[in-house]
């Protein structure tokens, strides 16, 4: 199984604004057993340091992505495609900008919490370079599975190995 997008579909990846809600909030419900609520977003963007983003096609939102910023990292926080949409490179556009932010200098890793059944997530994961660090136990409040801790790090500067990212992913 290649992980690669059977056909790209490009989009442009915006901030997210308030009315992005109603499709944010229907891509969320149609992609996780246990969705954020619209009030959950609606918290997160009044922090300071959480970012919501949008991956727009044709007028409207195909996918998002919220993350946290903090003083050496992101923490990808909550990520999902449109389903008729997924397997079209959306998630893989969205996840690169972020690490085109990335700087050996400042915030040079992306973290995040993956459910350990989520095997689409893993793999896509992988196919971009994020590797399992640990494993937290009874992660989820709504169950007792247990999550990866998956991260990407930029290479260091000395060295061209790449080194082995709670968030949702649907997409």
């Amino acid at each position: 199984m290649s992980s690669e997008p059977a056909d790209k579909t490009r989009v442009l990846i915006r901030w997210m604004v308030r009315r992005d809600m109603p499709e944010v909030a229907a891509i969320e419900h149609s992609s996780f057993e246990f969705p954020w609520k619209e009030e959950d977003f609606f918290q997160c963007s009044q922090r300071r340091n959480c970012i919501g983003m949008v991956a727009e096609h044709g007028n409207r939102v195909a996918g998002y992505m919220v993350y946290e910023i903090t003083k050496s990292r992101f923490h990808l926080l909550n990520i999902a495609v449109s389903p008729e949409l997924r397997r079209h490179g959306i998630a893989r556009q969205m996840v690169q900008k972020l690490i085109s932010k990335l700087a050996n200098q400042r915030r040079h890793k992306i973290v995040l919490e993956v459910r350990e059944t989520n095997l689409p997530a893993l793999i896509f994961l992988r196919s971009l370079g994020f590797r399992a660090v640990s494993v937290i136990k009874s992660f989820y409040e709504q169950t007792d599975d247990d999550a990866y801790l998956m991260q990407y790090r930029l290479p260091s500067e000395k060295t061209t190995v790449s080194k082995p990212l709670k968030v949702q992913y649907a997409g």
